[in-house]
């Protein structure tokens, strides 16, 4: 294939993948509407996710380059890495994420969530004793400027639920920051689409451990809306986006990927209004605005 339509399709893939992310949010809100709790909501996505995964990471043992890198390279402690980087990344992000989601505006909370391309930078500048350029200063200006903004405005009619939920998804972002940081060494020795299977499935197994000890809802007997709708949300919003994204990434880089990646906030604070109801602001528009703005500033320094 030439270069340029090979460039082409890794950033429609980018496109589509981010999208079809940002419509997680509503399909969360959604289903809040039948009184289903964080817990059991979030199981039923990772449950309905987990044959996708678990026939990826077979494929891939099957597989005799990822089955050569994995008796080669792939130890104990990278084991336990992955584990514990899967626990941080799905499982503890996407309950904060699914928590706060209650409290906040589906537009408001992937705004927030957006903002951990700005911690990564921050995490590495402090782990790798690397110093942050000025034009990553002025990137994290916009950014929690952006943020801010949107925030004093939404925080000003909503009061402590609305702080409350803003916390949460800040947390779903430092953690997912966390997972991206630590996972750069791992990734090469697992592969990706390896790697990412096993993280899933990781937190899969977290996440319905989670739910069995901490949440009083039964798994079974829910409205059959809410198992249409996790059912889309697991294929539409977890699977198929996530090994797009990871593939993209692979044929046209981090730094470009994150740029296209930038239309996820903004997919989801139209897809808001349009499904929820949700208002779209002179406030939101120009946050959306600095947050985006940064958020490329730190890709293309890179």
């Amino acid at each position: 294939m030439e270069k340029s339509k090979y460039s082409l399709l890794g950033a429609a893939m980018m496109f589509t993948g981010a999208v079809l992310f940002s419509v997680k949010a509503i399909m969360v809100k959604l289903c809040y509407q039948y009184h289903i709790d964080a817990p059991t909501l979030l199981a039923l996505r990772m449950i309905f996710s987990f044959p996708f995964f678990l026939s990826v990471a077979i494929y891939a043992i099957l597989n005799n380059k990822n089955a050569e890198i994995s008796i080669s390279k792939i130890t104990s402690l990278d084991w336990l890495k992955l584990i514990f980087l899967g626990i941080i990344g799905y499982y503890l992000a996407s309950i904060f994420d699914f928590e706060g989601l209650k409290y906040v505006p589906a537009g408001v909370e992937r705004l927030i969530l957006f903002i951990y391309p700005t911690l990564v930078v921050l995490m590495t500048a402090f782990l790798y004793k690397r110093q942050i350029k000025t034009i990553e200063i002025y990137a994290l200006m916009l950014t929690y400027l952006g943020v801010g903004l949107v925030y004093w405005h939404d925080v000003s009619g909503n009061g402590s639920n609305m702080v409350w939920g803003a916390v949460l998804v800040f947390l779903s972002a430092l953690t997912y920051a966390m997972y991206i940081v630590g996972s750069g060494k791992l990734i090469p020795k697992f592969g990706v689409m390896f790697y990412t299977a096993c993280a899933m499935l990781v937190s899969t197994v977290a996440t319905v451990a989670h739910q069995v000890l901490f949440s009083d809802q039964s798994l079974f007997g829910l409205p059959t809306e809410v198992y249409a709708i996790v059912l889309m949300m697991a294929v539409f919003s977890t699977v198929i986006p996530g090994f797009m994204v990871s593939q993209a990434i692979k044929m046209i880089g981090a730094s470009q990927s994150s740029i296209i990646a930038s239309v996820g906030p903004v997919s989801t604070i139209i897809l808001a209004y349009f499904f929820l109801g949700e208002a779209f602001t002179l406030y939101q528009f120009f946050g959306t605005l600095l947050v985006l703005s940064g958020v490329v500033m730190v890709s293309l320094k890179k």
